[in-house]
């Protein structure tokens, strides 16, 4: 693929920045919902959180994270980052897929039964549950954000080989013959 020109990547990279952040606010505030619906002894308070929760993870949290994954596809798949070339992005486009894998079904339909659960006036019996993955997912994300910014562990064997062919003699020949205008 063509290497994208300077504007389209800034641009990629500010969606993709700012959809991560809003994932990332979304899964902060369902943690606070969680943790104020397993805290309190209100069942009005509860069903408030849990209804809120079901906003979230219905309408929000699926599209956000697909706008995350697809822009960070793009910012991978054509710039010198690449996909399987530098460890962290690798680690980092499994991660998403898991936590995104893990939102559709493990935390939307924990939260959906929650909700049918009140619906139905009963109690919630372990509310508690509710925390684990808006706190797994956060923990994750915020991981991500650490590799992004520190970049660590270096190449993957990929990416050692394609530096290894970039910089061959022959490589050096081919890029020496072409026009420059």
């Amino acid at each position: 693929m063509k290497p994208l020109r300077r504007p389209a990547r800034r641009a990629f990279l500010v969606v993709h920045v700012a959809a991560s952040a809003g994932w990332l606010g979304l899964t902060l505030g369902l943690l606070a919902l969680a943790v104020t619906a397993a805290t309190t002894e209100s069942g009005p308070m509860i069903e408030a959180t849990c209804r809120s929760m079901k906003v979230f993870t219905d309408w929000l949290v699926i599209p956000v994270a697909l706008l995350t994954l697809i822009s960070g596809l793009l910012l991978s798949l054509r710039t010198k980052w690449g996909l399987a070339r530098h460890r962290w992005v690798y680690t980092k486009f499994w991660l998403t897929l898991i936590t995104i894998t893990a939102s559709l079904f493990a935390l939307r339909p924990g939260v959906n039964n929650a909700v049918d659960t009140i619906s139905s006036g009963m109690p919630l019996t372990e509310p508690r549950d509710l925390v684990m993955g808006p706190a797994v997912s956060l923990s994750t994300y915020i991981f991500m954000t650490v590799i992004s910014v520190l970049k660590p562990w270096g190449l993957t064997r990929r990416g050692r080989r394609s530096r290894v062919s970039a910089t061959s003699p022959k490589a050096l020949d081919e890029r020496s013959l072409r026009r420059t205008a």
